[in-house]
Formats: structure tokens, sequence, C-alpha cells
């Protein structure tokens, strides 16, 4: 099968969100993605959410389409075994994702001694490489003190700058290669999580808003910022969201709802023109109040029918369970979606990228492996090595298979 990333081959070494997410996001494009954990599972192996049998929902969810090598990384036959296959020799090799610590045998200049065009690329918390995480990051970057309707700040579920951050690492390292094919040489790529989210802020405008204006954006609730947009409850207790971003979407809501005159009435009472969003934003509670004596007397169903197709912008709040059971995206009718076989887990609808390129034809989504399922393999075709010097490392504890690494990480 045609994929863009074929023949290009990274090792990842690495642990919760950030890292997994780019190196998942390169093996959805065809990239081999050799997955090194210690013998055992890092310290996300078991994270919640669980499936009955005990194995990661979480981490089989990040981990699609890698293989998995398990090694006694502890040891120095288990990070040499490590180092080799990082800086194994190959024009599309030599790339290395991490999360972890960058220190002793696995730092950029150790690895580079062994590999000098080695790509790295390594993401640490804050850019001075002190600690951090997506709770404490998104805590100082201003969004929990403006969700909500005011008072104490309001955590949200979403690691966004995680998701974000892993992003940019795949495309980081993307770009490192495409350089190191015109240079041949290597690069150690820094990402901080912090960085992340300070320029997320800036590039929606909000650092600039309080040197310019001296403002601080403040909670709306559900209202959406500097236009129209808000939650609405509808006869059968359910909530939609409706928007308008611009005239056209605007007209679309009075002439799907039949509310047209009302709504136009509006904007002459208040003294504000709703052909601006400006004007929408400032006239939002009169325009609120005639939109929810509509909603409030239908059922979901019903405004399904009368605004899907209409040009409105607009769509039904949803549980998790009622994504997957009644959004007709969230199921195979979508290309990137596909049943896999997960081990331990069953069977279960899973998403491959989201990327369609013209001309190339999307992988299906694969399952994760299982911990160490990958490491006699990958040692014989990337390393070379023999039956006989896999066995020893076996029974030296060097490296493991999967019934180990499984009974390591259950005791």
């Amino acid at each position: 099968m045609s994929t863009i990333l074929r023949g290009m081959r990274i090792v990842e070494v690495s642990a919760f969100i950030a890292a997994p997410l780019g190196g998942m996001t390169l093996a959805q494009l065809g990239a081999e993605v050799i997955r090194i954990d210690p013998i055992g599972g890092n310290i996300d192996y078991r994270r919640w959410p669980l499936s009955p049998s005990g194995a990661s929902l979480y981490w089989a969810s990040l981990n699609k389409g890698k293989r998995s090598v398990s090694l006694a990384l502890n040891t120095p036959e288990g990070q040499e075994i490590a180092r080799a296959l990082i800086t194994q020799p190959g024009e599309e090799s030599g790339i290395l994702l991490t999360n972890l610590p960058a220190s002793g045998w696995m730092s950029h200049e150790a690895l580079s001694a062994h590999r000098a065009d080695l790509i790295m690329a390594r993401l640490t918390g804050n850019h001075d490489g002190s600690g951090a995480v997506d709770y404490t990051v998104n805590c100082a970057s201003g969004f929990p003190m403006a969700t909500g309707r005011g008072g104490k700040p309001v955590n949200h579920v979403l690691p966004a700058w995680d998701i974000a951050a892993g992003l940019y690492l795949s495309t980081g390292l993307l770009a490192a290669e495409r350089q190191r094919r015109r240079d041949g040489q290597g690069r150690e790529i820094t990402l901080a999580l912090s960085d992340v989210m300070l320029a997320s802020v800036g590039n929606l405008g909000y650092i600039a808003d309080v040197q310019v204006n001296g403002a601080v954006r403040e909670p709306l609730g559900n209202d959406l910022y500097g236009a129209l947009g808000r939650d609405f409850a509808t006869a059968d207790g359910r909530r939609v969201m409706i928007v308008a971003v611009s005239n056209r979407q605007w007209r679309a809501i009075g002439k799907a709802t039949g509310l047209s005159e009302k709504l136009a009435m509006i904007g002459p009472m208040m003294g504000v023109d709703l052909d601006t969003e400006g004007g929408r934003f400032e006239a939002r509670a009169a325009i609120f109040a005639v939109l929810e004596a509509w909603t409030s007397k239908r059922s979901l169903a019903e405004i399904t029918r009368l605004l899907d197709g209409s040009g409105v912008l607009w769509g039904p709040y949803q549980d998790f369970g009622q994504l997957v059971k009644e959004d007709r995206r969230c199921s195979t009718e979508n290309p990137m979606f596909g049943h896999i076989d997960q081990p331990g887990v069953g069977s279960v609808l899973a998403a491959g990228s989201p990327l369609a390129i013209g001309g190339l034809e999307r992988l299906p989504p694969a399952p994760a492996p299982v911990m160490g399922q990958d490491t006699d393999q990958v040692l014989s075709e990337v390393l070379g090595l023999s039956s006989t010097q896999i066995g020893k490392l076996h029974d030296a504890g060097t490296i493991a298979g999967p019934a180990k690494a499984a009974q390591m990480a259950i005791g």
C-alpha cells in the first residue's frame, strides 16, 4: 500500500501523550515507528481507562501501528541495543523521538558520537529544561480563568497542549529530515510544552490584547467571544450549539428557524448593525432569547431536520457514549475509521490518520502492539542478530518478548 512516509524509520522512547501521539501520527502516514520500553512497560503502560482484562485503552489508542521492543534500559547492555537501533545507518533512519530526560547515554551529544547526522526531537516542560505537564501549563495559560462564568478557574479535560505538542514534534521531525537530505547534517529539535501554550495564546491575540488594549478576556460561559454563538436547550432535554461567524450563516439562522423578521427587529431596537460580528455580539442576549424560545419548543430530532443542510453552523452536545452511538461521523461511514482487533481488548472502532492526501491510499487503522511483541524480529531485521544471539539476550534478561513483558508489567 502506498503511503507517503514509507521507508522512514523512527525510534520512539516515550511516555504519556505528546511524544506517543507524534510517533503515531508518523506511523499512520506509513513510517516505521519502533517504540522502545523498559521491560514491563513505561510509567504510562497501565494508565486509565482500562479494559476488563486490565489492558490500558489509553496506551493502546496512542500507540496504534507501532512496533514494540522491550529492553532492560537500566543496564549497559540494554542501553547499547537501544543506541544501536537509534543510530542504525540508513538514509531514512537515525531519527529519535522522546519526551524523557535526554541525559547520559540518551543525550544528543552521546548518540551523535555514534551517528553524526542523528535527528533527535525532544520534548521538555519549560524552555529552561525544568519540568511541566499539561495540567500545570494549562493553569497558567489564562484559559481556565476565561472559562465558565467567573470566580473559580475551570479546567478542561482535553490535554490540548499535549496534543498540540505531539503534532509540533512530528512536524519538526519531518522538517529536520527534509533539511538533512539537503545538507547531510543531524540536528536536535527541542520543544517546550509551555512554549506550545505560550505560542498558542500569542497566536490567538490574547497577549497583544493585554499589551495594546490593557484588556483581559472575561469569562462568558458558553457564549462565543466576539461573535454569535451559544448553547440552547431543546424540548427533550438535549442541548445544541448554534453559531454564526458570517452574514450568510446569520441569515441562514433566520431562514431555517422562520425567525428572520423577529431577529431583524433587534438591530434597530438596540442601535447595532447585525451585519457585523461585533454588532451581533453586543446584541447577543436579545438574539439568544429569541432563539432559546424556538429551540425549547422542539426536540433534537426536529431541530436536526430543520437545520441540517440549511447553511446554519450548529451541532448537538454529546457525551462520549452519545458520540459513539449517535454520530455518523464516528463510524465506518467515515473512511478514517475501521475496526481493529486489539490484543487484550477485543474488537474496537479505531481512527487512522485524519489526513487524506490526494493520490495516496490512506492506511487503515492498525492495532497497538503487545508490549515486546516485535523485540526478536526488530533485532534480527534491523541489527542482524542471529537467533542464538537473541536467545542469549533473553537468557540474560536484557530483552523481553510479549510474555515476559506482560509478566513484568503485572508484577
